[in-house]
């Protein structure tokens, strides 16, 4: 059954039954990045980095010109970006990540767009009633540029057995 017509959990989430493979899904949401993104990311997560948070270090001493945003709040938001369209109320939990890159910089200012492509899928060998689903996630800027991409594995649940 395609994702478009899938009976979804009462929040959204698909189960593990209705990903279908090689089905790739425009996420609808988009986001802005800006400085307090940045700034309020690198503080939380006790990351000095001046590349992050240093204005003026970035403008004399580095390629870019420009503070980068953390590499890791790139990776959280684009996952963020599908949990509404995809897995919302139906993960039990993430198994991992994999083949993580940053292939392009994000700045403050750009607004970034992902996509997801349902990669594999397979029965939970050890837990009745659950999948575990593979993900390719991309994010792009405002002119299309890849930004980030990586294969996630989550542990997905599969819809309740009718009484």
């Amino acid at each position: 059954m395609p994702a478009a017509t899938a009976i979804r959990h009462k929040r959204g989430g698909l189960y593990f039954e209705d990903f279908v493979v090689g089905e790739c899904v425009e996420h609808r949401y988009t986001r802005t990045v800006t400085q307090m993104d940045n700034m309020l990311f690198s503080n939380m997560t006790l990351n000095p980095q001046p590349l992050h948070i240093d204005r003026h270090f970035c403008e004399q001493e580095t390629e870019w010109g420009q503070p980068l945003m953390n590499s890791l709040f790139t990776l959280g938001l684009m996952i963020g970006m599908s949990v509404s369209d995809l897995t919302v109320g139906t993960t039990i939990a993430n198994l991992g990540m994999t083949e993580v890159k940053f292939p392009h910089p994000l700045f403050e200012g750009d607004t970034v767009h992902a996509s997801t492509e349902i990669i594999g899928k397979r029965e939970s060998k050890s837990r009745p009633g659950a999948g575990i689903v593979e993900f390719h996630h991309r994010a792009y800027n405002q002119d299309n540029k890849l930004v980030a991409e990586c294969r996630r594995q989550a542990f997905m649940r599969m819809r309740p057995k009718a009484d």
